[in-house]
């Protein structure tokens, strides 16, 4: 006769047992993978921005006075003109061409820094300066935004005849010819490049010295002021009296 057997009372988990502290590392691990993508994802979106849309810059000089201050904070759309694939030469598409007025972010050629001025002039177009007064194409121009400081000091330049020569108009000899900072020209702006200048005429380093920009070194348009910082403010609470609230926020034109 078969003898019945006890049923056995379910063990406990001993208390020094593994299997909680395992399931906890795997939790943190889990964690810690999921961080890493946020992480990952979050860098790779930021490269993508900085690439092709969006970019800041940090206004350092006075040249471009007083559309821009020093310690002016801009963004520059790089998809406007369309930015260019690294490494390559190819240019996406732009949702606008540069145009007259413009002011534009490139890579200096007489120096390897970003620089921003206001484009003048486009391909074809034939440009010169009387007295201070720039003419386009032959019509003198009102420029309401540009201002002059040292009017008096109208010097020549070195790197002026160097370039310029090359591009008058046919009209001109260039063996007489001898161009200052309020009196150069005309000369005609050649295909795929574009003349520069400082609102702040008298204290600008711009194109009329060291020649014409390439489009492929134009990186963007700059849009709008997000922050503007006046170092030399002087106030009861200096940080908060040298932010130039008034500026923040404010559309280039």
């Amino acid at each position: 006769m078969a003898q019945r057997r006890k049923p056995q009372k379910p063990v406990a988990d001993k208390p020094g047992s593994d299997e909680p502290r395992a399931e906890h590392t795997e939790v943190r691990r889990g964690g810690a993978r999921e961080l890493l993508k946020s992480i990952a994802m979050g860098f790779v979106l930021f490269v993508l921005l900085r690439t092709f849309l969006i970019q800041t810059f940090t206004i350092t000089s006075g040249s471009m006075e007083n559309t821009l201050l020093v310690g002016d904070f801009l963004v520059l759309s790089k998809s406007a003109y369309g930015a260019t694939v690294p490494g390559t030469d190819l240019r996406l598409p732009g949702y606008t061409e540069p145009r007259r007025g413009d002011i534009v972010v490139f890579r200096g050629h007489h120096e390897p820094i970003d620089l921003v001025k206001r484009l003048i002039g486009l391909p074809g177009d034939t440009l010169e300066m009387r007295d201070g007064v720039l003419y386009l194409n032959g019509a003198p121009q009102t420029e309401t935004f540009v201002q002059h400081t040292d009017p008096d000091n109208d010097i020549n330049h070195p790197w002026m005849n160097s370039w310029q020569r090359d591009h008058l108009v046919d009209a001109i000899d260039p063996a007489r010819y001898r161009p200052t900072r309020d009196d150069w020209g005309p000369i005609v702006v050649p295909e795929d490049s574009y003349f520069v200048l400082g609102d702040n005429r008298d204290e600008s380093l711009d194109s009329r010295y060291w020649g014409f920009v390439p489009e492929a070194d134009i990186k963007g348009k700059a849009v709008v002021l997000y922050f503007s910082f006046d170092r030399q403010a002087l106030g009861a609470l200096p940080i908060v009296d040298q932010i130039r609230w008034n500026r923040i926020g404010d559309v280039l034109r």
